[in-house]
């Protein structure tokens, strides 16, 4: 039977299995039977705590991207324009590292055919927006960029390309300089 927690501690154990299970095999894919099995304790308990598989899915997802805007609003803090910018791509590009937390963004994504998933991830994701947008005072423009580039960055982490030696992995993740986004502007973008 399982090791006697608080219901606090057994939550974030339960957490962090269930963010390897749905990371790994995404909403539907993920067991909550393997869930409990890893927990020591049954079904019913996870239930008991998150309502629905569902539920626990999108707890770990909105927490893996709060985790990404959160580390962006920090890292940028005290800074404006494409120095924040650059504080921020450089803080994301280090989070990525999470494989946990990458993944269940991406899972997040990837079941955003289930209309609730849908809602949430846009939430997290304007979340994103914001952070950047309200972060840095740059154009729109400049922003999606930015994010666009995240995204690539996010792609190239799942495929673990550190792991390859070819010129289009060197490329994918080849750090981006700030610099890169100055000329990104409604101005030049007509």
């Amino acid at each position: 039977m399982a090791e006697r927690m608080s219901g606090t501690d057994r939550r974030a154990q339960v957490l962090a299995i269930a963010a390897k299970e749905f990371a790994e095999h995404g909403l539907h894919g993920a067991s909550t039977e393997a869930i409990a099995r890893a927990a020591g304790i049954t079904q019913a308990y996870i239930f008991r705590m998150f309502g629905t598989k569902k539920a626990l899915f999108l707890a770990l997802v909105q927490a893996a991207f709060e985790r990404l805007s959160e580390g962006m609003r920090e890292a940028g803090a005290g800074q404006t324009g494409l120095d924040a910018l650059s504080m921020m791509g450089g803080q994301y590009f280090d989070l990525l590292a999470d494989r946990t937390g990458l993944l269940l963004q991406l899972q997040g994504f990837a079941a955003c055919g289930d209309p609730e998933v849908r809602d949430a991830v846009r939430s997290c994701f304007a979340r994103m927006w914001d952070t950047a947008a309200d972060g840095t005072g740059l154009e729109p423009v400049t922003v999606k960029t930015f994010l666009a580039f995240g995204m690539l960055l996010n792609a190239g982490a799942a495929m673990d390309v550190e792991q390859v030696d070819a010129a289009w992995a060197e490329g994918v993740r080849t750090r981006i300089q700030s610099d890169l986004f100055a000329h990104i502007t409604s101005e030049t973008n007509r």
